[in-house]
């Protein structure tokens, strides 16, 4: 892994895979079951998203965040750098989890890690939750989409950051802001992630 400035956020870097990490071998070792070595690279959602906290921070000063589905931690980094309270930062691979300490300690920052599946159960007792890129399959965005339903039923407020995967439910979403990011699998550049308010089913 090599330390590395994140694109469009010069004050947060984060551990990095490049094409000599051999990340892959620790899929390869935990069996068919393990996860993908995501958190090792930076998505469009999560990249806007925490962009948008550097522009507005205002968003998360002084207030508690949950970053679900965390990865690198780079949401839940970024809003403590502007300003929040303290941050959760969910996630349930065991790498991303020793990925998240690792890079929030590069940042200074200290933040709490929920290691758990947390989406068939209440939510946390934050004022906010972001969700990067966390709509890239049906079913995951089905169970996504009812945990947040019972986050705005317990009045905190919902921010989800993607660049249009085929299962976000625009439905339920208003576009607040656009950045220009790279997505995964980009070498620096050509990609656009939006940030967008969860709001409750219309009837």
């Amino acid at each position: 892994m090599r330390i590395g400035a994140v694109p469009t956020l010069a004050d947060v870097q984060l551990y990095t895979a490049h094409p000599g990490s051999g990340l892959w071998r620790l899929a390869d070792e935990q069996g068919d079951d393990a996860p993908p070595p995501y958190w090792a690279y930076q998505w469009a959602g999560g990249l806007a998203l925490a962009r948008h906290f550097f522009e507005h921070p205002d968003l998360v000063r002084g207030r508690c965040l949950l970053d679900l589905g965390s990865g690198s931690g780079l949401v839940a980094i970024a809003a403590l750098k502007v300003g929040a309270s303290s941050a959760i930062a969910a996630e349930i691979d065991p790498n991303a989890v020793a990925a998240i300490g690792l890079n929030a300690a590069l940042n200074g920052v200290r933040l709490a890690v929920l290691a758990d599946d947390v989406l068939d159960g209440p939510p946390p007792d934050v004022d906010l939750v972001a969700v990067g890129d966390l709509f890239y399959a049906s079913d995951l965005a089905g169970r996504v989409t009812g945990f947040l339903d019972r986050c705005l039923a317990a009045g905190i407020e919902v921010l989800v950051g993607d660049p249009g995967r085929p299962s976000l439910p625009l439905s339920r979403l208003r576009p607040v802001a656009a950045y220009d990011v790279p997505d995964v699998g980009m070498a620096g550049g050509g990609g656009r992630g939006a940030v967008y308010a969860f709001g409750a089913k219309q009837p």
